[in-house]
This record gives structure tokens, C-alpha cells and sequence, in this order.
């Protein structure tokens, strides 16, 4: 992505001291994907093209506010078992594309986008298995929403929710990666961490070795755009270590695991 504006290191107050332009870096990364994200928003170009033409990043997110615009434009208009019906057409559509000559890095996009579509589909059509007719039914509100409302929150314009949880995209580039097959586990792991996290609280995964507990959690980092830096704790990690961890996810506003 090329940024919106270019910075220069040394301007000002700026040269020499690398922290002074780090964070005018920072505040220019967020404020590129936010442009970006509003402009793919109002792009209407057929899908198959569009998913070419934007960051994978972008692509991912505007995906899912879309969906989210239209399922509950389903639900509200009592029409989820037409919206099944579109989603497996948009779903084919990509399938058919992920069969013609594709750049590496759309194909990576392609993969992660083709994992949440499916998700996507079975939630909806498990909507439809439980006849939800209102916005505010519990097996709607339960899924990870996305939506983009420049009124209420100017500065960023991007809440995800989930059940009463609601939480701010976090607008990090995290660049073209891969995403999780999601299953109905993922998701409850999803609503507790959260609604912990709406509460300010931190979650605590728990189960055996090699289960996905760790990924699960970086998976909600990148679905939030949340940086998630995951630590493998020794028995000689005492509280003066821990203290400098803290100290760097406070001033980062980053997600950690403690393993």
C-alpha cells in the first residue's frame, strides 16, 4: 500500500529522533487503510474484479461489512433464504476465478477470502434453520459483525461487534496473510474473548497442546487488525520482565499471549 502522504525524517523536531517520526509512520499506516477501506466501500465494480483490484487487507474487511449490511437487510426483510442462494453464487464465482491464472499474491487473498465466504454461508444458512426474523435475535447478534458508520464515530469509523461487545478495528497493516478455517469452537472461543476484552478483562484459552488455542487468538488479532506478538514464557520470567511487556502493550495498544 502506498501511503497517503510521504514522511520525512528529517524535518523539524524529527531528525534524529527516530520515536518522534515512528509515530507519525503509525498515524499515517491508519489513516491510509482508513482511506482505502472507504474508498473500496463505495467501489462498485463486479466482484470478481474488485477482489483483484484492493489490498488483501482491505478486501477482507469491506467483505465483511458488506455481508453484514446485507444479511441483516435479509433478516429484516424476511428474505435470508434468497441471500443463501446469492452467497453460493458469490462463493462459485470466486472458485471459478481461483481456477484461472492467478498472481501469487491474489491467490493468497483468494484463500482467506474463500474461508470466511464459506463461514459466511453456513451462518446464514443456519439462520435461515432457525427462522431468525429480527436484527436482534441472539443467532445473529452472536456472529462477528462489521460496520462502517462515519457518523457516530468519526475518528474510527469501523466497531466490530459481537453479542454486546464492541470493539474498534485497529487499523494495522498486517499485509496479505492467511486466516483460519472458522468452526462453530472458534466462534465461542471468539464471544468470550470478546466480551472479556469489551470488559476489560484478559481471556485464558485452556485445553491441550497443539489444539489451536494460541491461533485461535492471533486469528481475532487479524480479523480485528489488532497486533498480536506472542511470547513463550519460561519458568525464569519473573515480574520485572512482565512489567516491560506491560509497559510495551499499554504505550502499543498491542494483544499479547503469554504461553
Amino acid at each position: 500500500m502506498a501511503f497517503s502522504k510521504k514522511v520525512d525524517v528529517n524535518e523539524g523536531d524529527k531528525k534524529g529522533n527516530v520515536e518522534k517520526w515512528l509515530l507519525e509512520i503509525e498515524g499515517i499506516m491508519i489513516e491510509t487503510l482508513k482511506k482505502i477501506t472507504k474508498t473500496a466501500i463505495e467501489d462498485q465494480t463486479t466482484r470478481t474484479d474488485w477482489v483483484k483490484m484492493w489490498p488483501a487487507q482491505t478486501v477482507l474487511g469491506v467483505n465483511m461489512i458488506r455481508w453484514t449490511l446485507k444479511a441483516e437487510h435479509a433478516i429484516s426483510n424476511n428474505s435470508v433464504k434468497s441471500y443463501v442462494t446469492e452467497l453460493v453464487s458469490e462463493l462459485k464465482d470466486i472458485v471459478a476465478l481461483v481456477r484461472t491464472d492467478l498472481s501469487e499474491l491474489d491467490r493468497l487473498t483468494l484463500g482467506a477470502l474463500v474461508t470466511i465466504d464459506v463461514h459466511n454461508k453456513d451462518v446464514v444458512q443456519s439462520l435461515v434453520d432457525e427462522n431468525c426474523r429480527n436484527i436482534q435475535d441472539f443467532s445473529w447478534i452472536a456472529q462477528l459483525r462489521y460496520y462502517w458508520d462515519n457518523e457516530k464515530y468519526p475518528k474510527n469509523p469501523m466497531p466490530v461487534k459481537m453479542i454486546n461487545a464492541e470493539l474498534m478495528y485497529f487499523f494495522e497493516y498486517l499485509g496479505n496473510s492467511t486466516r483460519l478455517v472458522i468452526t462453530p469452537l472458534t466462534d465461542r472461543c471468539y464471544r468470550t474473548l470478546m466480551g472479556a476484552y469489551h470488559l476489560y478483562y484478559g481471556g485464558a484459552p485452556e485445553g491441550p497442546a497443539g489444539t489451536g488455542k494460541t491461533e485461535t487468538v492471533k486469528d481475532l488479532a487479524k480479523a480485528m487488525a489488532v497486533p498480536c506478538v506472542v511470547f513463550n514464557c519460561s519458568d525464569g520470567l519473573n515480574y520485572i520482565a512482565m512489567r516491560k511487556f506491560f509497559k510495551g502493550l499499554a504505550s502499543s495498544g498491542s494483544w499479547c499471549c503469554f504461553d
